[in-house]
């Protein structure tokens, strides 16, 4: 058992400015001070604030440092993880008052936030399957196959109000439900998940992906089961290699622990999960180029209808969601439609998750109910316009 917890930022902006050497130093350091046995050092996903990079999180106090340097290593370990004394010149400006620690949670940047798609990103060790089980990861899973039937899952699904996160919006329950229905004899269904994120200024999935690639895996299998699909594929652009590389450590976790593969949690129930590299273009993020590509075509739109509900993959009944809509499927399996539908606006339920980026004082990541103004994102949550420069 160890005393203390140091959670470093894993995902790609914090890698770039330097985590992993800080981790490495940081481990040094904890050896040489003879505390290998003390302190733990666990590489997250991110944790949202991303301008304030590299961050880590010193638990169990909760201390959060940012914009730690490899020099600034040895003062951590000496003065806090030894003697207990906060270094407060590292500490996040905000968590600051009188001297002691308050709540991240308190802070401009995270108290108007609600974390649903991201709830395990910057919290987990994202290439550790039992850190992901211990937050409730596969739970939902072992409902819907050992207590719902298919029509359930759906159901369900239509009573959150949960909609397609990646840009058109449609039911998500509505298109499980036509994939499901529309062709009913179907020797072969697949489920698609969409991570060929290429908007400029966008990393969303990329994060999700990089920080909690369990719950896709985990709500790609309950999509599968709902639709009645045995194989799905994760199409990720090739740019992402933080991202590839944690969501192959999963799926391989996964099919260990038997949560892939044959015969689920004793159900009779098997599926399985590829990954397909996508070579970075814009148009593949359209569903049907996403599936020509998949299929070894030149990546361009197909006419619709038939919509890939019905002739998809291989002309094969085919459900295609992004990362984000996904990644909300087991925790409303879990809390129930209705505690989904608590958040956001009538028309549009539930969280969305934002990157904010360009010239913002506090760019990073965030999650927040529908409906919350643009103005509440950007001047309260990002701080502003870099220099207080008029928002045109």
């Amino acid at each position: 058992m160890y005393r203390s917890q140091v959670l470093i930022c894993g995902g790609t902006g914090c890698t770039s400015s330097g985590s992993v050497k800080i981790a490495k130093r940081l481990q040094e350091e904890i050896d040489k001070n003879g505390l290998t046995d003390e302190v733990m050092v666990v590489r997250t996903g991110c944790f949202g604030l991303c301008a304030l990079g590299p961050i880590m999180i010193v638990y169990p106090e909760g201390t959060f440092y940012s914009m730690v340097k490899e020099e600034d290593i040895a003062e951590i370990v000496s003065e806090h993880l030894l003697k207990g004394r906060i270094v407060t010149r590292l500490v996040y400006d905000e968590t600051v008052a009188e001297n002691e620690i308050k709540s991240l949670k308190e802070t401009d940047f995270y108290k108007k936030q609600h974390r649903i798609a991201l709830r395990n990103c910057g919290v987990i060790n994202p290439e550790c399957i039992d850190e992901y089980i211990g937050r409730n990861g596969y739970e939902a899973l072992g409902k819907v196959l050992k207590t719902m039937t298919p029509d359930d899952v759906i159901q369900i699904i239509l009573d959150s109000g949960l909609r397609g996160r990646g840009g058109g919006g449609f039911p998500t329950g509505k298109k499980w439900q036509l994939a499901r229905n529309l062709v009913k004899d179907a020797d072969q269904k697949y489920v698609c998940c969409n991570a060929d994120e290429g908007d400029p200024g966008a990393f969303m999935d990329r994060s999700v992906l990089e920080g909690d690639p369990h719950v896709v895996i985990e709500a790609m299998a309950i999509a599968g089961y709902a639709i009645g699909a045995t194989q799905g594929y994760i199409y990720i652009r090739a740019e992402y290699p933080i991202a590839v590389q944690r969501l192959q450590i999963a799926i391989d976790q996964a099919r260990e622990y038997g949560l892939l593969g044959k015969n689920i949690f004793d159900s009779g129930f098997d599926f399985d999960l590829d990954i397909r590299l996508g070579a970075g273009a814009f148009v593949c993020g359209e569903e049907t180029a996403l599936i020509a590509s998949l299929e070894g075509e030149r990546g361009m739109p197909r006419l619709k209808p038939p919509f890939p509900a019905a002739k998809g993959f291989w002309q094969k009944p085919t459900d295609i969601n992004n990362v984000e809509t996904l990644a909300n499927v087991p925790w409303i399996i879990f809390n129930g439609g209705a505690a989904f539908g608590k958040f956001g606006t009538e028309a549009s339920k539930g969280t969305k998750v934002f990157a904010l980026a360009g010239k913002i004082k506090k760019g990073g990541l965030v999650e927040v109910p529908m409906g919350l103004p643009l103005k509440d994102v950007i001047f309260g949550i990002g701080g502003g316009i870099k220099n207080d420069q008029e928002f045109k």
